[in-house]
């Protein structure tokens, strides 16, 4: 029997509150932090439901080495 995602709470909640709000991401970040808090605590891989919050991470990164004058090695 497969694991329950660890994240599935969270991505639901993500998701009630988008639908709440006409889909507008700022009136939901607390909601949003609270995901990228979850995701953050588990490998990479470990949750289906934080698999754009992983590429988000990665693209944050790529943004704030390029700002510093560091060329980030291309995944």
């Amino acid at each position: 029997m497969p694991q329950k995602d660890p994240c599935q709470k969270q991505a639901c909640e993500i998701q009630k509150c988008l639908q709440a709000n006409n889909y507008l991401e700022a009136r939901c970040e607390a909601v949003l932090q609270e995901m990228r808090r979850c995701c953050a605590q588990y490998p990479k891989g470990r949750s289906i439901c934080c698999s754009g919050f992983e590429k988000e991470g990665r693209e944050r990164e790529k943004l704030k080495a390029a700002s510093n004058g560091i060329h980030a090695a291309p995944q």
